[in-house]
């Protein structure tokens, strides 16, 4: 009796929810796919173009998750069974996304795999608000940062993100606002730091919020945002930085 074939298992970008920004590569494999391992975060028009099993393994911030070792075990016994899996994640696989851990547990079971990128929440959220995330003059680097990590909320080099011109996109940041703004500050950072949250970037329930860091907390407080959000720091929308005093412009803009 001939064993099974045991394809490669597929981790693939869902990009950050319009499935317009889904990459031709990442389609196909959701086309071609007998299950396919989902985030939470990924979008249901996304969702509806998987054609095999779906299977929700998502996990969420500070509550209910798909224990990693579940995750691990369930894509090594998807893949021995002969059959084509994706493990499908919201914005780009190799962002925030566990990828490393989940690539050493399928290697350590002897399996192979590809990686399929995709579009990540920053980009998406800078170009809706009709932003660069880099401009000649203003910062020669951008930070992708997070809120928090396994470890809760998370350090940074606070210093010279706070100095005049930095960019950052920061990740899972809702609940670390406070946080956040209190680090900055206390480094120096410019309460009138111009910063942009965009939730559910690239939806049609797009949202974005214009504030500063001194009013970073409070805005997001009375927002009560209950989809996946990006906090740009630095950065604010093209037509509301038009309006800024020209000491901030030269900065921020």
């Amino acid at each position: 009796m001939s064993r099974r074939p045991v394809f490669p298992i597929t981790f693939a970008g869902s990009g950050p929810g319009d499935p317009d920004m889904l990459t031709l590569g990442v389609l196909r494999a959701l086309q071609q796919a007998d299950v396919v391992l989902h985030d939470r975060l990924v979008s249901p028009d996304i969702i509806a173009l998987i054609t095999g099993r779906r299977i929700d393994v998502g996990k969420m911030g500070f509550g209910h998750h798909t224990p990693q070792p579940d995750i691990n075990a369930r894509l090594v016994a998807e893949a021995e069974k002969g059959q084509r899996v994706v493990r499908l994640k919201a914005g780009d696989p190799t962002i925030f996304a566990r990828l490393d851990e989940e690539i050493e547990a399928i290697q350590s079971a002897g399996l192979d795999f590809t990686i399929l990128p995709g579009i990540t929440a920053a980009s998406a959220a800078a170009a809706g608000i009709g932003q660069s995330l880099t401009r000649r003059g203003r910062n020669a680097s951008l930070r992708i940062l997070t809120g928090h990590d396994v470890a809760g909320f998370a350090e940074h080099d606070w210093r010279s993100l706070a100095a005049p011109g930095q960019v950052a996109a920061i990740y899972m940041g809702k609940r670390a606002a406070r946080f956040l703004q209190g680090r900055l500050m206390i480094f120096g950072a410019a309460p009138a730091t111009p910063i942009t949250v965009v939730e559910n970037a690239s939806r049609q329930t797009q949202r974005t919020l214009s504030t500063t860091l001194y009013d970073l907390a409070n805005t997001l407080e009375e927002a009560h945002l209950d989809g996946p959000a990006v906090i740009l720091f630095g950065l604010c929308p093209r037509e509301a930085a038009k309006s800024l005093p020209t000491i901030l412009l030269e900065e921020f803009a």
